[in-house]
């Protein structure tokens, strides 16, 4: 097996002390040209690479901050992770991404490592309704940020978006195209996203003198393309089916339509259909998708920039003002596209 070269093994072929060769690598300008020229020359001799955790565990400080999302399947989470990537990167973090799969005990193993690696500092979508997980890593003193979440109870940053006002949205679209029986595919109720798109939708229903009963609530397990396809299998099976169908995310929205196509019910003629998110493939799907667009990729770099805040401002120590914790809230956007568009 290849020997892995250490600052030891560096020292010895340019001939001074490990400090030496500690100093050329953190603090060059306290080391003579001469003997700083020597030492580097063996590094690159020597294809020295300094370890990096190491380091980080020597000053307490890491380059790497956690992100634990809720499904990496869901484009929606690729493009908040690529928000965050890109805000870390500027400030010389790195981001170490990990997939709950809406699994509370993935998410506790997870929080569980991010501790353990000492993480900078969390990014996260929970997925225990609970709060327990929260309560459990707060101990450990590592600063985190919820993303897409406002969690009851929790006083940490966050940004989110406000789901109410794009659940409105969705279902004040359909009413206006003549739809007075909707249904709505609405994933696992312990997330708070889909109550709230849920609440949204009822007030959009009692703007139009419409009752609370106008809307068929269809619950899935998962918020998947899968789920989706069974949601549209149950509303094919309605005797008395609405005419038009919102659902929690745009996932969900692709898998109602797949199952329409299937059965040779049209969209938008028979069925409308509006989905949550605005995800790339909802405007390439086989027929476009009205979808409420979430400004996923700002919400990460929004989230990445909070934390990167508070753990400067908790690291530059004495005489620094304490970092106050604050709530962005974003604005939804309604984009139309056929799947929606049929005249009533």
């Amino acid at each position: 097996m290849a020997h892995s070269v250490g600052i030891k093994d560096v020292a010895r072929a340019a001939g001074v002390s490990v400090g030496t060769v500690s100093n050329v690598i953190n603090r060059p300008d306290t080391v003579a040209t001469e003997t700083r020229a020597r030492v580097l020359s063996a590094i690159d001799r020597l294809g020295y690479v300094r370890s990096e955790s190491a380091r980080q565990l020597r000053a307490g400080r890491s380059r790497i901050m956690g992100l634990l999302v809720l499904d990496m399947g869901n484009p929606f989470f690729v493009d908040v992770a690529r928000g965050a990537e890109r805000a870390a990167r500027d400030a010389g973090l790195g981001v170490m991404v990990c997939n709950s799969a809406e699994s509370v005990g993935e998410e506790a193993e997870y929080l569980s490592l991010f501790a353990e690696q000492r993480v900078r500092g969390v990014l996260l979508t929970p997925a225990d309704a609970t709060g327990r997980n929260i309560a459990s890593f707060r101990r450990h003193g590592i600063p985190f940020v919820l993303v897409d979440r406002v969690s009851e109870g929790t006083t940490e940053c966050s940004v989110s978006v406000d789901d109410v006002a794009g659940g409105a949205l969705a279902v004040r679209h359909l009413i206006d195209a003549g739809h007075r029986s909707i249904a709505y595919v609405s994933g696992p109720p312990g997330f708070t996203q889909v109550r709230d798109r849920r609440t949204g939708a009822l007030n959009a229903l009692a703007e139009a003198g419409l009752g609370p009963e106008a809307l068929r609530e269809l619950p899935t397990e998962r918020l998947d393309v899968a789920a989706g396809r069974d949601a549209g299998a149950r509303l094919l099976g309605l005797a008395d089916r609405p005419t038009a169908v919102f659902c929690a995310n745009d996932l969900l929205a692709l898998g109602v339509l797949q199952a329409m196509y299937a059965a040779g019910v049209g969209v938008p003629d028979d069925l409308a259909i509006v989905g949550y998110d605005d995800i790339e493939f909802a405007a390439a799907a086989a027929v476009p998708l009205t979808s409420v667009r979430q400004p996923a990729v700002t919400m990460g770099a929004l989230a990445a920039e909070m934390l990167l805040e508070e753990t400067e401002e908790t690291e530059a120590g004495v005489g620094v003002a304490p970092h106050e914790h604050r709530r962005v809230v974003l604005q939804p956007e309604l984009v139309v596209r056929r799947s929606s568009l049929s005249a009533r």
